[in-house]
């Protein structure tokens, strides 16, 4: 089960103006679940993606990645899991542009104001008269609150669906802020087999919701890893409808930070959560890496920990094997790490300093914490003022079960 995870209620979901969600059945892999989901925007919306880093991206990335940047007007987006259609060449290329033609033509927009995604099964064509069809029934019931329902249709192995919404102040104007993601395995930084979609009805300038994507990317989903693997599909969407009535935020705008870390924290929840909802997790892990020289060696730092599988393995056993983590910051590459400087924490107890084991560091406080469900790894490098948060989990029996059985 997913640790300290539950679904959200449909309730706490709140509308944006100017979006709309519907879903349907379409079957593209296995009957009776929610696998297409279609997203209006209100014209004039801005739209700002990030994606996957993986040389063999999905076709529906190629897509996204060319339709944002002929900077037509986004109107729609459209997902379907269960086929990731990645590692299928021009085929690929094609399907997703049929998709998207067929829902422009029902929309009377432009295919090129259409944003395809896809989550799945890699290396298998994408079933688009499946996709089409459900279309219709997607479009009759676009409605306002189905956020839930969106979470759900976009699902592959996760358990439990992810969303979360906020309310701020803006220049005297209620602003409102909602997000969902979807994510279980197949999760690594440099996007993490991960979508996320975020709305504002916040009038936010291009430049602007450019430059909140970025940092809030770098703050979340680039700051989280299930096991290590980057997948070919990887997207986040963020988006402004320009529906609040607030002045137009920029970069220079009082209220310019207030809405960047409002963004940030909505995905932040949303990339915790796929953690969370690791396949097969039964504990969240925290590594916390401070006082670096650069930002670039906490993550090495960081990253090092959060993948080893060695690791990994050990918080599911609850075995305080704690030297595993102290030869993971020696391999990470940070090259004139002074190792009788650091100092290695597991949650408040301090484990290694001056290059070994902490004299007052006993076995029994390392089992203690790590029999928790939430824990915290703490590495002080003492060699400068940067910090930098990973949010990872264990890997248990289940994870091999899951990935195992994930095409049968």
């Amino acid at each position: 089960m997913p640790v300290k995870l539950t679904a959200p209620q449909a309730s706490s979901l709140l509308p944006v103006k100017g979006v709309k969600l519907g879903f349907t059945e379409a079957s593209v892999r296995k009957p009776n679940r929610k696998d297409v989901l279609v997203m209006t925007l209100a014209e004039g919306s801005r739209v700002a993606g990030v994606f996957t880093k993986n040389r063999f991206c999905a076709a529906p990335v190629i897509l996204c990645k060319d339709f944002l940047a002929q900077k037509s007007g986004i109107r729609a987006l459209l997902v379907n899991t269960g086929c990731a259609n990645a590692g299928t060449g021009d085929d690929g290329l094609s399907r997703a542009q049929q998709s998207c033609d067929a829902l422009a033509a029902l929309l009377n927009i432009q295919a090129n104001q259409v944003l395809p995604f896809s989550t799945g099964v890699i290396l298998e064509p994408l079933p688009v008269d499946k996709v089409i069809a459900g279309l219709p029934a997607a479009i009759a019931n676009l409605q306002e609150d189905n956020w839930l329902n969106a979470a759900e249709a976009i699902m592959t192995t996760d358990i439990v669906a992810k969303g979360t919404s906020r309310r701020i102040q803006l220049c005297g104007k209620t602003v409102t802020i909602t997000g969902i993601s979807k994510g279980s395995g197949m999760i690594h930084p440099n996007m993490a087999t991960m979508l996320g979609y975020i709305v504002t009805d916040a009038a936010v300038s291009q430049a602007a919701l450019e430059n909140v994507i970025q940092y809030a990317v770098n703050k979340s989903f680039n700051c989280i890893t299930v096991d290590g693997d980057t997948s070919t599909n990887d997207s986040l969407v963020l988006m402004a409808t320009n529906q609040a009535g607030n002045p137009e935020i920029t970069e220079h705008s009082a209220d310019f930070i207030k809405l960047r870390d409002a963004l940030t924290d909505v995905a932040v929840e949303l990339a915790q959560a796929i953690v969370r909802d690791g396949e097969g997790a039964t504990k969240f892990m925290t590594v916390s890496v401070e006082g670096g020289k650069s930002v670039d060696e906490c993550r090495k730092v960081g990253y090092a920990i959060a993948h080893s599988p060695l690791i990994k393995t050990a918080f599911f056993a609850s075995d305080p094997n704690l030297g595993r983590i102290l030869a993971a910051i020696g391999y990470a590459g940070v090259e004139d790490l002074d190792v009788n400087t650091l100092r290695l924490y597991l949650g408040d107890v301090l484990v290694a300093e001056k290059g070994g084991r902490a004299a007052s560091y006993l076995e029994e406080q390392g089992v203690a914490i790590m029999k928790e469900s939430d824990i915290l790894v703490r590495v002080v490098l003492n060699r400068g003022a940067e910090s930098v948060k990973i949010w990872t989990c264990d890997f248990s029996y289940d994870y091999v079960k899951i990935n195992a059985d994930y095409r049968s």
